[in-house]
Formats: C-alpha cells, structure tokens, sequence
C-alpha cells in the first residue's frame, strides 16, 4: 500500500487503483492527492478507479473537481470510476451535484473491485 501525507493511502489491485481518503477533501488535500494519484495513472497500468470515503465527513468542490478529473482521466482509458462507504454528508454533495451520473456507488471497496473486474473479463470476451 503506499503512503501520501496522513490524508490518503493508495493500493493496486490489478488495473484498479484504490485511493482510500483518509480525512476531509477540501482545496489543502486536493492538492497533493490529485498530483500524486494522476503520477500513478499516467505511469501504471491503472484503468479503474475507486475512492473509499470511509473516513470522510465533509468534502468541497474542491473533491468534486478531483474526482470529475480523475474520472475524465481513466474514462479516456477505457475505465470507470467508482465511489465507496460514502457517508450521509457527502452522500448529499454528490447526489446534488450529480456525480452519481457518471461514477458508480458501491457499498464497499471488494464489491467495487468485484463489479469493475468482472467488466473488464465481459469486454475482453468480446474482443475474442
């Protein structure tokens, strides 16, 4: 698992980058997590993204402007972008700004794996 600061902690799982957010999203943490995490796009194998908010109680635009981002990244790949263990407060941010239109909601971060890996096996089906 690697490490950013105290406010992420990123794991590969096959082509899925999980970025577990460790604190609140707001214009300071942004920063470092969008650098950090687009350096680990463009130089992995990284197609899927999911962003576990177990641990977070507020976000602002700033985290919506990170994960449009990130999502416009890895949909340019062939990928899809995945929250999950999103509480109530942020639950709301996203259902207001409709997020939940282009990112999927999952329940937990082995689902979200589940669900995305099993897409890609579907596609790769097909491409036979």
């Amino acid at each position: 698992m690697l490490q950013d600061k105290k406010c992420v902690h990123y794991e590969l799982v096959g082509n899925c980058l999980v970025i577990y957010v460790t604190d609140d999203l707001d214009h300071h943490a942004v920063t470092s997590l969008r650098e950090y995490s687009d350096g680990l796009i463009e130089v992995g194998n990284i197609k899927h993204l999911i962003f576990d908010f177990a641990q977070v109680g507020f976000m602002d635009s700033s985290g919506i402007g990170l994960i449009m981002g990130r999502y416009k990244k890895v949909m340019f790949l062939g990928g899809r972008t995945a929250v999950t263990r999103v509480g109530d407060v942020v639950n709301r941010i996203f259902t207001l700004s409709g997020l939940y239109q282009i990112i999927e909601k999952y329940d937990t971060v082995e689902e979200a794996l589940q669900m995305l890996q099993k897409s890609n096996r579907k596609k790769e089906g097909i491409r036979k």
